[in-house]
């Protein structure tokens, strides 16, 4: 039976210098997953406009489900630059289509029928759509994986909206500058790395805490258990949506039945990959995605 996979927040265009290309994260989340045979779903919201329409025409050609009610703002856009090893710096239109997300009986139907869920704190920093992501969450089924991948962005976060997503997630994925600002703001800044994520983990009692560190690996935590893997070198395009796809990768491998480590690595190799390509979403390899087959 296929699991399915849901990622819940923005939808929007990344305005790169090579023209736009489709993401945001629970979009990326989704479309990663569904390459590896499950059923996904990007719930979201655009607006009554061009942008919105050539939204659901993408993620319709790319295969994926869209849960994208209509509403009455613009579809979401952001201004991307990189820098010169391909890092890339957001600037995140305010007022948006997915600042506003209903909660229609279709919300609700996806959030009964998913069985993974990614979600972040920027779609939170409106009431709306914050106020649909916690009904979401509370509609799903027990048992469900609820991704935290936090996501912290310019200033669209508190610390209100992270210890309501850390009470409701069961992994958390964080990166490690993310990792020194929860620090400060939770106040334990003198803790080495790996003894914040113990911390944070036991704290919230999660199932798992992944924690990348750009070119210094990643490393995988969950009760009595530790993974440690190098970042494969490979040459960058851009780092856009790699993240994305690390975390749908090692959901798709969990669900799926794979063990934390062999999961663990397939995060890693895909993720390398698409730092590989330009945009957010591109197409795995065989090689990449006839792993889980192979594993299984």
């Amino acid at each position: 039976m296929k699991k399915v996979i849901a990622g819940l927040g923005e939808a929007l265009w990344d305005c790169l210098p090579d023209g736009e290309k489709l993401g945001g994260a629970p979009a990326n989340f989704a479309f990663h997953a569904s390459q590896f045979g499950h059923e996904a779903v990007a719930v979201s919201a655009v607006g009554n406009d061009a942008l919105g329409d050539r939204t659901l025409e993408e993620l319709e050609a790319k295969g994926l489900k869209a849960v994208m009610p209509r509403v009455d703002y613009p579809t979401g856009t952001v201004h991307v630059t990189l820098d010169e090893a391909g890092v890339p710096a957001y600037d995140i239109r305010e007022g948006v289509a997915w600042d506003n997300i209903p909660y229609t009986p279709e919300v609700e139907a996806a959030a009964k029928a998913c069985q993974a869920v990614c979600f972040g704190t920027l779609a939170q920093r409106n009431e709306v759509s914050r106020k649909t992501i916690a009904q979401f969450l509370n509609a799903a089924p027990e048992g469900c994986l609820k991704v935290l991948d936090i996501n912290l962005r310019q200033h669209f976060y508190s610390k209100e909206v992270i210890c309501d997503s850390l009470k409701a997630c069961n992994i958390l994925k964080i990166n490690d500058e993310e990792l020194v600002q929860i620090g400060r703001m939770f106040g334990y800044p003198g803790l080495d790395m790996e003894n914040k994520c113990w911390l944070i983990l036991g704290k919230y009692n999660l199932k798992m805490l992944v924690l990348t560190c750009g070119v210094n690996g990643s490393y995988v935590f969950a009760p009595g258990q530790r993974s440690f893997l190098p970042t494969p070198e490979v040459t960058v395009a851009d780092t856009v949506g790699a993240g994305d796809s690390f975390t749908g990768s090692f959901v798709a491998a969990l669900l799926a039945g794979l063990p934390l480590t062999e999961a663990h690595r397939l995060a890693v190799d895909v993720s390398a990959f698409v730092c590989t390509q330009h945009g957010a979403m591109p197409r795995l390899p065989h090689s990449l995605t006839g792993r889980m087959k192979k594993a299984l």
